[in-house]
């Protein structure tokens, strides 16, 4: 029969062994998290740099749209079409 010091040694290296596997996992979960939250922040950036193109290319469009117009009206004025 095993003696309770070998007793006790033999549950404090399982619980050892668990308490590494646990933080093993809680390591692996944490690198997981960073690189979605990395991930996360690049495309982020890519959404912000697509909205603001197009807000530039709509900000140009509407500068254009009174251009065109005056030149519309332009036409009609001499009678040209």
């Amino acid at each position: 029969m095993l003696s309770d010091l070998m007793m006790s040694d033999l549950v404090a290296d399982r619980i050892e062994r668990a308490l590494a596997r646990i933080e093993a996992a809680a390591a692996k979960r944490a690198y997981a998290a960073a690189q979605l939250e990395r991930r996360h922040a690049r495309l982020r950036g890519r959404i912000e740099t697509a909205i603001a193109d197009l807000d530039e290319l709509i900000a140009r469009e509407n500068e254009a749209e009174p251009e065109a117009g005056a030149d519309a009206d332009a036409d009609a004025a001499l009678g040209a079409d």
